[in-house]
């Protein structure tokens, strides 16, 4: 059996698809993907163990004193933004329904 090789760009993209909606199983994002599951499944383990392993010392990040008005107003423009990319988001999950149901009606309007 050949061993297909994907980009780092791919592996991340598939795992950020994953971990974008909630309701999507591994399963589901592989086939999505047209992927095997397991394989999709390892780059999430590894993605996770990433995430767990500090690449730094937090005794050598210098830290900086904000105040509090400039901590509220970062405050404020996160939650501005997050507000933004969760319309997009929804936004995005509806074109992303619209798109599955035309493939599978295309999907089935082919098999002669």
């Amino acid at each position: 059996m050949v061993m297909k090789v994907y980009s780092p760009e791919f592996k991340a993209d598939a795992v950020a698809l994953y971990h974008s909606d909630p309701d999507l199983t591994i399963v589901q994002a592989a086939r999505d993907l047209g992927i095997n599951p397991e394989t999709l499944r390892n780059w999430i383990r590894a993605d996770r163990a990433r995430a767990d392993s500090p690449t730094k010392n937090m005794k050598d990040t210098p830290v900086s004193k904000a105040t509090k008005e400039e901590l509220e107003a970062e405050l404020a423009a996160l939650r501005t933004e997050l507000k933004t990319v969760r319309k997009e988001n929804a936004t995005l999950a509806q074109e992303r329904d619209i798109l599955r149901k035309a493939t599978k009606f295309f999907a089935s309007e082919m098999s002669w």
